[in-house]
């Protein structure tokens, strides 16, 4: 069927009629057939659509959350991994570091001047940031003192 579809396909490419319109009527014949065939094997491979609502739950484990959970209750804070929850309401301090959407509390360290230089940066600060910094440095003094003392090293 196939080779008497190209070789009337080849002298058609001619100008005029191929003994009248015969050979436009067989071809178009021969496609219905094949399409015929076509849906029935489809129809023979899915016979219909059948909606299930108890596969859905698996969807909604893929869709994200439209809001952020309330965090767990653990026995003991900080967690083994650092974290301890929000305190309500915030205490009344001159200055306050707000925590992310998701309990996080806004901490980095950057590495900057071709990694020589390791800086740790706070974000979301509220209040008074120069009261931040002093205690921030009292602190960092402390460490230092304590560090080099248990070491045996003087500044």
């Amino acid at each position: 069927m196939a080779t008497l579809a190209f070789a009337l396909a080849r002298v058609g490419l001619r100008k005029g009629p191929l003994l009248g319109g015969w050979w436009q009527r067989l071809l178009a014949a021969a496609h219905t057939r094949q399409a015929s065939a076509e849906t029935s094997s489809a129809e023979q491979k899915y016979p219909g659509i059948i909606e299930s609502t108890n596969e859905y739950r698996f969807v909604e484990r893929l869709i994200p959350p439209s809001r952020v959970p309330v965090p767990l209750k653990h026995d003991s804070y900080p967690t083994p991994s650092g974290w301890s929850p929000p305190q309500d309401p915030p205490p009344d301090l001159p200055y306050f570091v707000r925590r992310f959407r998701m309990h996080n509390i806004p901490v980095y360290t950057d590495t900057t001047f071709r990694g020589y230089r390791k800086l740790t940066v706070i974000r979301k600060i509220e209040g008074d940031i120069w009261a931040l910094e002093n205690e921030v440095k009292e602190l960092i003094t402390q460490l230092r003192l304590t560090a080099s003392g248990s070491c045996g090293q003087h500044d």
